[in-house]
């Protein structure tokens, strides 16, 4: 016990330049924001005055925070089962022992390297309708890709950011995923398969258990990267089609240039918070939902 508390002033000094970070960068910009969620601004946010708690229930049952809610599930619900099975089932294939496998592995991988930035240009050129590969290859098949175009369709455009999504996340899904397979002990395989387990049998009763953590993992990241995501729906639709908001999420509502409380520093830190508590609820009911799923041994 005194050895442990000799020991905490070094930790204790160690953690500062790591705290200071937090609470300069995380914890201040939160109690801000917070404090703001309870104010009433004018437009040039320095004459605020009080109206209470009650702001915050007042914003979340709001028909534009209600909507942006909508939107920002549908996206995640959208993205992240897509994207969890895609990743592990390239991580599978690739976790073969074949000649040239590294060069898939590469290419599997490679839009880890790729901002959303870049993901979402290369999406809108291959989408758009007057120039866009995709649209001049498949519109004989899908009009809708050249009249009105996916982005630009009310019906369409949502799944159309959440593609560039998906494929802007495969290449971080994967590398975690294939990681956890490189962990798996090659032993159970060859027991499973002495046991007569076929392929089928050894990946569900071998490999994803196995998995587990890996999987969680990349399960509350690409959940919490979808319900904050902002940079391809700003580049892609700016929240749009405008006349629906069909892509207007939470995060848009806040940041937008189209969006209507763009001005109002009150109701975007009210919007903030309660997208900070969504994140947190979302990722509890995950460990709380597949937690005790979860095997670490091996």
């Amino acid at each position: 016990m005194k050895r442990k508390l000799r020991d905490l002033p070094p930790a204790l000094l160690m953690l500062v330049p790591s705290l200071g970070l937090l609470t300069v960068w995380v914890i201040y910009p939160l109690i801000k924001a917070i404090d703001y969620g309870h104010k009433k601004c004018d437009i040039s946010s320095r004459n605020c005055r009080d109206v209470g708690w009650d702001r915050y229930f007042s914003v979340f049952q709001s028909t534009q925070f209600q909507d942006s809610l909508i939107v920002s599930l549908k996206f995640t619900l959208m993205t992240v089962p897509i994207g969890l099975v895609l990743g592990i089932g390239l991580a599978v294939l690739a976790d073969k022992h074949l000649k040239g496998i590294g060069i898939f592995r590469t290419i599997f991988s490679s839009t880890v390297a790729t901002s959303v930035a870049v993901a979402s240009l290369v999406w809108f050129v291959l989408l758009q309708p007057s120039r866009g590969i995709l649209a001049d290859m498949l519109s004989d098949w899908f009009p809708v890709l050249k009249n009105p175009g996916l982005l630009n369709d009310s019906g369409t455009a949502l799944p159309a950011v959440a593609l560039s999504s998906i494929w802007a996340s495969l290449g971080f899904t994967f590398i975690i995923i294939m990681a956890g397979l490189q962990s798996v002990p090659r032993d159970l395989y060859e027991s499973a398969f002495v046991d007569g387990a076929g392929s089928f049998r050894r990946f569900t009763n071998v490999t994803l258990p196995m998995l587990t953590p890996s999987i969680l993992f990349v399960s509350v990241v690409l959940t919490t990267r979808a319900l904050q995501s902002y940079g391809e729906i700003d580049l892609l639709t700016q929240g749009g089609p405008q006349a629906t908001k069909a892509t207007t999420n939470i995060p848009y509502l806040i940041y937008g240039n189209n969006s209507v409380i763009h001005n109002d520093i009150g109701t975007k830190s009210a919007a903030a918070v309660l997208l900070f508590l969504l994140c947190l609820a979302f990722a509890a009911l995950q460990f709380r939902g597949f937690g005790k799923r979860v095997h670490y041994g091996n």
